[in-house]
């Protein structure tokens, strides 16, 4: 996995553990989306019953913990529609993971709330810059 990219983003918030790890969790939960609304590029994600599920802009760490401890039951549920991908989406989440539990912060805020919503609108692209098509 591949994440010098976060390296780029100039926004103080992401260059911490808890704001990548935030973003991170929008790129996860886009993709798995994504994903769920056929994966591809004209499907419609707002159909996806994931997207349905989530408040952007409201969001707070207990309902975004609360999504992402179902990332294991999503994987599983759309493992033919994910093919390949499982193995680098259950890594990908075990990171969200790791970074979210480095910081004790219980509170999302607007800069999170940016962070992962800019997560989720470009999940696609930013899943390929993490693992490239070769790796999967």
């Amino acid at each position: 996995m591949e994440l010098d990219f976060l390296n780029d983003f100039k926004d103080p918030y992401m260059r911490n553990p808890k704001g990548q790890g935030i973003f991170l969790a929008g790129v996860l939960l886009g993709y798995l989306a994504y994903k769920q609304a056929g994966g591809k590029n004209e499907d419609d994600i707002t159909k996806a019953p994931l997207f349905k599920q989530i408040q952007f802009g409201r969001m707070d760490m207990k309902t975004l913990k609360r999504l992402l401890a179902r990332v294991p039951q999503l994987i599983a549920a759309y493992r033919e529609d994910i093919g390949k991908s499982m193995k680098a989406l259950t890594y990908l989440s075990a990171k969200v993971g790791e970074m979210l539990i480095s910081d004790g912060t219980e509170e999302l805020g607007i800069e999170g709330n940016f962070a992962f919503a800019t997560g989720f609108v470009n999940a696609n692209n930013y899943y390929w810059k993490m693992f490239s098509k070769k790796d999967e």
